[in-house]
């Protein structure tokens, strides 16, 4: 039905696409984690918090998954140098992660004062650890990581740790905390009865929001005026085999840009992130929760897509060895693979979303102090 080149399009596409839909559902979740201890002060006020994701983070985690299973299957390429060449970093991800289901689950076992603050904190710890790990863990991509690739394709990393963490990365980690903080305010600010709690959510979504608008523009200033970018050089052909080693390229100052000059309307995309973030300030600042969690979706939405663009037709460049650089043309699985993986996602992906859709209508609401007080379901 489709030719080798339209199919690798497509899963670059669903690969966004998946990311996106984590950023937009486990993402509040991460960002409600983060602000636990500052919006809530007393025992019920966090219980309160807790349980505005109790019944829907289990469910928001499956878009994680999705992620990782579809970089195993389309990009093998990419799943095998970034998962182990990353390794420490998605330790890092998943020690954090871990603490939130044991944090829900044993935080209210005692009714000690001391061993539940310690619960929170670990609550905490899950929901900040992750979004800033991934947002410096993007910055690292966008500034290339450090493999390389031999001539039997055994990929060696030469990087730590460590050597994440730099000047341009922690922008990218801080713009994704302040992102998802804003997602998670939004969400609070739907979820929680008007209140203590609600007020709070309301003054740290400010921040974040203003946080947002920011940094995405420090972001987009060092890509443009630092040595940041990489192009392709040469002719490129789309329907070929995948094999990294054919791929020519060059590291570039600024050739995270060329993109948008080339296609003009992906410009919506980057004005979609400042907008979003616009639009999520004016929607809390005004009482207007929906037009904020709106607005925090949006946000989300276009600064993954930016830089998602911005890098095409790369997926993971090589900052040792640039011709070892990962991209949409040379680390897919073969047309067969994608096309059997595509019936079966244009099958399930449309179960998913509608279970999803109906599973959040039956648990709208907002979460009361009454509620937390009387309901034994309740964390």
């Amino acid at each position: 039905m489709f030719d080798y080149e339209m199919l690798r399009l497509i899963w670059w596409a669903l690969l966004g696409v998946l990311l996106i839909g984590f950023a937009l559902t486990d993402g509040f979740d991460l960002g409600v984690a983060a602000l636990l201890p500052f919006v809530a002060r007393s025992d019920a006020e966090r219980r309160m918090v807790i349980n505005s994701i109790g019944p829907t983070w289990e469910g928001n985690q499956v878009w994680f998954i999705l992620g990782g299973g579809a970089i195993f299957a389309a990009w093998p390429f990419v799943y095998a140098v970034s998962f182990s060449g990353f390794y420490l970093a998605m330790f890092l991800v998943l020690a954090a992660l871990i603490l939130r289901p044991v944090g829900f689950k044993y935080r209210s076992k005692k009714p000690d004062p001391a061993w539940r603050s310690r619960w929170d904190w670990a609550l905490f710890v899950g929901g900040l650890v992750p979004a800033l790990v991934f947002g410096v863990a993007v910055g690292h991509v966008l500034l290339g990581a450090p493999f390389r690739l031999d001539s039997d394709l055994r990929a060696f990393y030469d990087g730590t740790l460590l050597s994440l963490f730099t000047p341009f990365t922690l922008v990218c980690g801080l713009l994704s905390v302040a992102m998802l903080v804003l997602h998670g305010a939004a969400w609070l600010s739907i979820k929680v009865e008007h209140g203590p709690v609600h007020d709070r959510a309301r003054a740290f979504g400010t921040v974040a929001a203003i946080a947002s608008i920011l940094l995405f523009a420090v972001g987009f200033a060092f890509v443009a005026w630092d040595n940041i970018g990489y192009r392709i050089v040469g002719t490129v052909d789309p329907l070929g085999p995948s094999n990294p080693l054919r791929t020519t390229a060059e590291r570039a100052g600024g050739a995270w840009l060329d993109n948008y000059a080339t296609y003009p309307w992906m410009t919506a995309l980057p004005v979609l992130g400042f907008a979003g973030a616009t639009l999520a300030l004016v929607g809390i600042r005004s009482g207007r929760e929906v037009l904020a969690f709106a607005g925090s979706s949006l946000a989300a939405t276009g600064i993954i897509a930016t830089v998602g663009c911005a890098m095409f037709p790369f997926i993971l460049p090589s900052s040792i060895d640039a011709h070892s650089s990962l991209t949409v043309w040379n680390a897919s699985s073969t047309q067969k693979t994608l096309g059997i993986m595509l019936f079966v996602t244009l099958v399930f992906l449309p179960i998913v979303l509608a279970y999803t859709a109906w599973a959040y209508r039956v648990m709208f609401g907002r979460v009361t102090a009454e509620a937390v007080r009387t309901n034994p379901d309740f964390y």
